[in-house]
């Protein structure tokens, strides 16, 4: 009887383990990453499987015990975090890589997404959204600090970026002036027919219907500078 109880027992934590989602912490700094492990060892659902110093460190780690989530810092040693991911999600394992670090510019958000990361945390974020987002993680879904959310969200509202040639600009200028198409041909050596192809690009450019907008407009986003 004791026998079975005893199996019966084991079988049991054996499956809570299992169920578990398997995490290894990837960062350079000892403490913070002593931090970590301290946070989430409490989460029934999480098991910290091992920790790693270096990127390198890291990417050994998935190709031994092949996680199912690894936290990993950006900026690190030897293998940054962003080289890190591209050599994990290159490897014929489902870890998902899920960035924890204190950098928050669209540059490195962009760099870590590009490489593989399935989500891009802050080191502010608090026990119970880290655990959350390790959850979320393990599921292959998208993660984003609210921070980092409303970067990209910004980014997306921003108008796309817009470039003028120099012909272009000459054209617009000479239209600031108050110059007609034939003066501005005349100003610029070109043929009035010349002109007012520049000004159609120019308003396709800047998603507008006439003269005056295209000027405000150019004016607006610094294509076009007056003395």
């Amino acid at each position: 009887m004791t026998d079975t109880l005893t199996d019966t027992l084991t079988d049991t934590l054996s499956d809570t383990v299992t169920d578990r989602i398997r995490v290894i912490v990837v960062d350079d700094h000892a403490v913070m990453r002593a931090g970590v492990v301290a946070l989430l060892t409490a989460e029934p659902t999480i098991h910290i499987v091992g920790e790693a110093g270096d990127g390198r460190e890291g990417v050994g780690l998935v190709e031994r015990l092949a996680p199912d989530v690894a936290l990993v810092d950006l900026r690190m040693p030897v293998l940054d975090g962003v080289a890190a991911t591209t050599e994990i999600a290159a490897l014929p394992v489902a870890t998902r890589v899920l960035i924890l670090t204190t950098y928050d510019t669209d540059v490195e958000i962009e760099r870590a997404v590009e490489a593989g990361a399935v989500g891009y945390l802050l080191k502010d974020t608090t026990r119970e959204q880290l655990a959350d987002a390790i959850r979320s993680a393990a599921r292959g879904e998208t993660v984003l600090a609210p921070k980092v959310a409303e970067r990209l969200v910004a980014r997306m509202r921003r108008p796309e970026p817009v470039a003028l040639t120099a012909r272009e600009r000459d054209v617009l200028s000479a239209v600031a002036d108050g110059l007609s198409n034939a003066e501005i041909g005349r100003r610029l050596v070109i043929g009035e027919a010349t002109v007012k192809t520049h000004l159609l690009r120019v308003f396709a450019k800047l998603d507008v219907s006439d003269r005056t907008r295209a000027v405000v407009v150019a004016l607006e986003r610094g294509l076009l500078t007056r003395p």
